[in-house]
């Protein structure tokens, strides 16, 4: 997902120069397994009324967290719906995002992976508020890997986007390892034959690629994920043509070929940055798509229609969008003692 990250967010040339100049600190498998004999008694499946008995108020605790954090820090949105898209993406929806490299330790956990270190500390703290309410409420009863879905699901309606039902019961991952992350997660400048291959791996489809990237609706990104796009795409020492060129000056101006602020970030959707709307489709049909990753999208013949309809149509977008995320919740779904655990502190593998 281009995400991406998931994880990751006005139309005229001042709303262009506003938004880049401003200085912002970083921001930054399978289905269920589905047993046909009676020998083995069939794993449970994700449902929505998991913890009706068990913990009946774990929706309203972690909600009464997201619209917090939303009121009092914006940016948890991006950075908590990343959080778990980089979670699913790299050994499945079981927050081993969250795990901590352990002191002294030679092996690095996924969160400190290249790939990871942009990840904002607003989207870890959240998932860190919201576990302590819960547990406060039904101690060792709800995982990390089920708060992450539902404060992300949370996030994307907060900022706009649609509510849809989160299908609970994940388990949390025992196993967390940097080396794991670069080839499962997409990146600033992966073709879209590398999208779509990725994406298929995890059981995800074309439409899966293009509803998903969606996610850019709201978000931003570092100078250093575009900037070859500005000066030497694809080694050409030139712009990239597929860059609108009011868009083009405004990047520049913002991120200097050599010697820029590391902490510079530029918006994904320079139309409405902080709302979850469909906007991200016209603007890659306008030349404003912050990303080579996401600009490929509409320049590719088999996503180009999937743009053009999504862009279209904010309902349809939001149905598709909420289909998807339920589809990538259960992306390689820990089950059981054998294969998962229910964290206390969800940073600290037990």
């Amino acid at each position: 997902m281009p995400i991406l990250s998931p994880t990751s967010s006005s139309s005229s040339s001042l709303v262009f120069t506003c938004f880049f100049i401003i200085l912002f600190v970083t921001i930054n498998s399978s289905n269920p397994v589905t047993i046909t004999t009676k020998a083995k008694r069939p794993p449970r499946q994700l449902s929505v009324n998991y913890y009706a008995k068990s913990c009946p108020q774990v929706e309203q605790l972690v909600g009464s967290i997201t619209s917090q954090q939303f009121k009092e820090t914006p940016v948890s949105a991006p950075a908590t719906i990343r959080l778990f898209f980089h979670d699913c993406f790299v050994e499945g929806c079981d927050a081993s995002i969250l795990i901590a490299t352990q002191p002294g330790s030679k092996i690095l956990a996924e969160k400190d992976a290249a790939d990871n270190r942009d990840l904002r500390t607003e989207g870890f703290d959240t998932i860190t508020r919201a576990k302590a309410l819960v547990e406060s409420k039904c101690p060792g009863i709800v995982s990390c890997a089920d708060i992450l879905a539902i404060a992300a699901r949370d996030f994307i309606h907060l900022a706009g986007g649609p509510y849809y039902v989160v299908k609970k019961g994940r388990w949390d991952g025992k196993m967390s390892m940097a080396s794991r992350v670069p080839n499962n997660l997409p990146h600033a400048n992966s073709t879209v034959d590398q999208l779509i291959k990725l994406f298929s791996s995890k059981g995800l489809t074309i439409q899966d690629l293009v509803v998903l990237s969606g996610a850019h609706t709201i978000g931003f990104a570092h100078c250093k994920n575009f900037v070859d796009r500005l000066y030497n795409y694809k080694g050409t020492k030139q712009a990239d043509p597929a860059i609108d060129p009011r868009l083009l000056k405004a990047l520049k101006m913002s991120c200097p070929q050599v010697g820029g602020n590391d902490d510079i970030v530029a918006p994904f959707d320079v139309t409405t940055p902080f709302v979850f709307d469909h906007a991200y489709y016209a603007n890659l049909q306008s030349k404003l798509g912050l990303l080579a990753s996401d600009e490929g999208l509409f320049l590719d013949p088999r996503t180009k229609p999937l743009v053009q309809s999504f862009g279209l149509d904010k309902a349809k977008f939001f149905l598709a969008f909420s289909a998807a995320m339920e589809k990538m919740g259960s992306i390689g779904v820990k089950r059981g003692r054998r294969h998962g655990e229910k964290r206390k502190v969800c940073s600290i593998h037990m």
